[in-house]
Parts: C-alpha cells; sequence; structure tokens
C-alpha cells in the first residue's frame, strides 16, 4: 500500500468515524432513556388509566351493565 492509499483510507475511516459521532449526538443514546421524566410518565399513566376507568362505567351505565363488565373484564385477561 502507497503512502497515498493510506492517507486516503486514514482520513475514510474518520471521516466515518465522525458521521456515527454526529448521529450519535443528535439522535441521543439508543438505549436507557431519560430518567428525569419517568415520574410525569408515571403520572401520565396514572391519568390515563383514571380516564379509562370512568368511560368504562359510563359506557357500563348507559347500555347493559352486567354483559358489558363481563365482556370488560374478559378483555382484561
Amino acid at each position: 500500500m502507497s503512502f497515498w492509499s493510506a492517507v486516503v483510507a486514514i482520513v475514510a475511516i474518520c471521516a466515518f468515524a465522525w458521521v456515527r459521532a454526529q448521529q450519535s449526538r443528535a439522535f441521543g443514546p439508543k438505549t436507557g432513556g431519560d430518567i428525569t421524566r419517568e415520574p410525569e410518565l408515571e403520572r401520565e399513566i396514572e391519568q390515563l388509566r383514571k380516564r379509562i376507568a370512568v368511560l368504562e362505567r359510563i359506557a357500563i351505565e348507559e347500555r347493559g351493565g352486567d354483559r358489558l363488565a363481563r365482556e370488560i373484564e374478559a378483555l382484561r385477561d
């Protein structure tokens, strides 16, 4: 391998590494997550569960309550 071929290969490797580093910075880590948002997400999940419970109760009260209640419980399993 000539000197200039080695220089081209080194430059190509450095350019590839630089592009990968920029992508990594732009999109953040692929694993893990933002630990600071976990309490916020937990609160949001709890609120959504409460809303679903209210919607289920409304649906059960408006339509033949026993049958619909059994169907909802069956879907949970």
